[in-house]
């Protein structure tokens, strides 16, 4: 089969992926062998190609928002051959830390992880754990479900963390795959959305959405907030977002990886009860009770198909912010 290797992590530019030819991998006792009808491409992935995130397996393939057919099941499954079945970023937890044991699955110092750990979504097969692979709406194509295996799943824990006053003000900081998912959701909700970002594009697409506002990312625009998301992984950005909180406002900071935080202000970034929370990774109650969400209020995803072969192009574009919305590999 046909697979993407992160060979030697690098800039994307410098092609630290490479196509290379493997055995269709064989699923053991709780493992599925998926059929990769859809594979979404992730910044996640991009932090992985080049480095910013450390390889935990040599020559990984990258891909954590899978839609796959189940093709054969090792023993104990859930899910049959022929099924159609998400595959995540969360790939694996123990199950008995403390963490787990309290709901906490995502914070397990144990777990492993799609595309990082293990191999992903940029293949023609790949096999998922059972037990953390997710049915799918019927009514959501494979393409437009591929997104909401992380870039969504992701975005709802993070509107959560943010905790979001009903009828409240939310600023977003970025507004790329997982933005513009987490948008319409706190629009159908009763949010007042005032969207951030250097992009253009983005900025229509926010607007069309239903946003009240979008301007550039140092705009003040236009009132203060009750809570903000900051999506685009700029540590700078941070004591921008904390400026336009009001009283009492918390800032939910989505991505695995963020660049270097200026210095902070107690009085002017902090002060008042505004508070800053990190995200990490989600549970699976967080992925089910999202895409039960996504499929009741019809969520809009915004999608750019490229082929498998097309991976490190579509890597490249994403880095570049050549499109709005979220970037698919359909085999």
């Amino acid at each position: 089969m046909r697979a993407w290797s992160v060979e030697k992590p690098g800039p994307v530019e410098s092609g630290p992926l490479q196509l290379v030819e493997r055995d269709v991998p064989e699923p053991g006792a709780g493992e599925l062998l998926l059929r990769v009808l859809a594979c979404g491409v992730c910044r996640t992935d991009l932090h992985v190609t080049e480095g910013d995130l450390p390889v935990h397996l040599a020559g990984v393939t990258p891909g954590h928002e899978v839609v796959g057919e189940v093709v054969a099941a090792g023993d104990g499954c859930r899910f049959a051959v022929g099924q159609r079945v998400g595959m995540a970023w969360l790939r694996w937890t123990d199950g008995s830390c403390t963490f787990c044991r309290r709901g906490n699955e995502n914070l397990c110092p144990d777990s492993l992880y799609t595309g990082w750990d293990a191999n992903g979504g940029y293949a023609e097969y790949a096999v998922a754990v059972d037990a953390y692979a997710y049915a799918l709406p019927e009514a959501i194509d494979d393409v437009r479900a591929a997104p909401l295996l992380c870039a969504g799943i992701i975005g709802y824990r993070s509107l959560r963390r943010a905790e979001l006053p009903p009828g409240g003000r939310l600023g977003i900081w970025g507004f790329g795959g997982s933005a513009h998912l987490a948008a319409q959701i706190a629009i159908a909700e009763g949010a007042e959305v005032s969207v951030f970002t250097r992009s253009a594009a983005a900025r229509e697409l926010a607007l069309s959405l239903g946003a009240v506002w979008a301007g550039d990312s140092a705009d003040e625009g236009p009132e203060l907030l009750d809570s903000a998301i900051m999506f685009a992984p700029v540590g700078g950005l941070v004591p921008v977002a904390l400026e336009r909180l009001d009283r009492g406002g918390t800032l939910a900071i989505a991505g695995i990886y963020l660049s270097g935080v200026p210095e902070l202000n107690y009085q002017r970034h902090l002060f008042q009860e505004r508070q800053v929370r990190s995200v990490t990774a989600n549970t699976r109650a967080d992925g089910e009770e999202f895409l039960a969400l996504a499929a009741r209020l019809g969520i809009a995803v915004t999608t750019h198909d490229y082929g498998l072969d097309e991976a490190d192009r579509a890597l490249a574009d994403l880095k570049a912010d050549r499109f709005t919305g979220a970037a698919v590999l359909v085999p």
